[in-house]
């Protein structure tokens, strides 16, 4: 009889812990979206808030490099707010703050209070990314953990489409102002994430057991505290700035490559990004299970050897069906590693530093991957957009050695 209700007990605890994980997958997936979301808004409404401000072109691809400062800010910020006062909280209050200035970005009057209502944006963009992927990594077991975070990840590519349905729903009847308003409804998630979700037990634990390791004063400094771990910390730096490189770059400059080199329409450079978004979540989702498979050294090794080699061949192409359909492979092998991301950042560092470096490195990255696009189009002033596109598969050689001498195996490695 006590043998029964034991094992009762075990599946209920069992099915219990198997709910809580997919709800932080559900809750940081919905919330990367929700990032994708916003930024790609801010793509597609450009031309017109442009036109409608009467901004400079410079003045226009500014607000995309305001944001990024924002999220750089706001990552170290939350990231260490989150290691303190907990995931939950801290995560909901990072999609409060990009709804609600997002939604403010609606009434804007001219760059310099647009600048503003991005860069706080921004704080909670650059928040939000890294304390999903640690909800998740800490919620997981070691041996689903890329696959996990690989689920979150394709959250920001459905993102890029919802941002694409609702542009194209609301900018033809109220314009740019009314799709920067439907921005402030990704609060009401915010709401749901607050209520529904509990803190994860690792944390938890460590709250009520050494309550001292959650109010290190400098909690940064424990990502360069030692030789060994600044060069890991260098490594993961290198390689999420290649990623975010690769991939802005990608899907900056591809669609108008292929429109002045090739004589792409506006429908061809449509249904290219469509397809290769499609090849986006593939990799994605498939990197996931390698990466847990084989581990993450290798994933990530052959991933950006592959990149570096399949974007050099891919801008050797001039007929217009191998353009489209070689772009989902384009698409799967440049942001394929996004599966992976999450996995091996909580892996390197303690519970409570995990987001603090989740948001550090990633956010260091994404600034230095935002100078992509800028380094494209210099090269290009030099040549053609392609020929510049093609330069840029040699900072995947970077990554695949940054990879390979400074960044140890961590596949089935428990968190603590």
């Amino acid at each position: 009889m006590e043998i029964t209700k034991k094992v009762q007990e075990t599946q209920i605890n069992s099915s219990e812990s198997s709910k809580y994980q997919w709800q932080t997958l559900w809750a940081s997936s919905v919330g990367y979206m929700l990032d994708g979301l916003d930024l790609m808004v801010l793509s597609f409404t450009l031309p017109l808030i442009i036109a409608g401000l009467s901004l400079s072109t410079v003045e226009g691809g500014a607000l995309s490099t305001i944001t990024m400062m924002g999220a750089v800010v706001g990552g170290i910020i939350f990231g260490i707010l989150a290691d303190k006062y907990g995931r939950v909280k801290v995560f909901s209050w990072t999609v409060l703050i990009f709804s609600l200035f997002t939604g403010l970005s609606a009434i804007a009057i001219g760059f310099w209070d647009f600048s503003i209502y991005r860069f706080l944006s921004g704080l909670g963009l650059g928040g939000e990314f890294g304390i999903g992927m640690t909800l998740v990594t800490e919620a997981w077991p070691k041996e689903k953990r890329s696959r996990a975070t690989s689920g979150v990840a394709v959250g920001y590519q459905a993102g890029i489409i919802l941002a694409s349905v609702v542009t194209a729903i609301i900018a033809p009847h109220f314009g740019w102002r009314g799709v920067f308003l439907a921005g402030v409804l990704p609060a009401i998630f915010a709401f749901w994430v607050r209520r529904g979700l509990k803190e994860p037990e690792m944390w938890e634990r460590i709250r009520e057991n050494n309550n001292k390791r959650l109010h290190k004063k400098v909690p940064i400094k424990q990502l360069f505290d030692s030789p060994r771990k600044l060069g890991i910390t260098i490594g993961l730096i290198i390689i999420c700035g290649v990623q975010n490189f690769g991939f802005y770059g990608v899907m900056t400059w591809v669609p108008t490559a292929l429109a002045q080199d090739v004589g792409f329409s506006f429908k061809g450079t449509t249904l290219w990004t469509v397809v290769t978004t499609i090849g986006m979540v593939l990799g994605i989702l498939i990197f996931g299970i390698l990466a847990d498979k084989f581990g993450r050294k290798p994933s990530f090794i052959i991933f950006q050897i592959c990149s570096a080699v399949g974007i050099w061949i891919y801008f050797q192409f001039t007929i217009p069906v191998l353009l489209i359909l070689f772009g989902a492979v384009l698409g799967f092998l440049v942001n394929g590693m996004m599966g992976g991301y999450g996995a091996i950042l909580s892996e390197h560092y303690p519970t409570e530093v995990r987001a603090t470096a989740q948001n550090v490195v990633w956010n260091i990255g994404r600034a230095i991957g935002g100078f992509g696009p800028l380094a494209i189009g210099i090269m290009a002033l030099h040549g053609s957009i392609s020929s510049a596109l093609g330069l840029i598969s040699g900072v995947y050689v970077i990554a695949a050695l940054a990879m390979f001498f400074l960044i140890p195996e961590t596949r089935g490695k428990e968190i603590n």
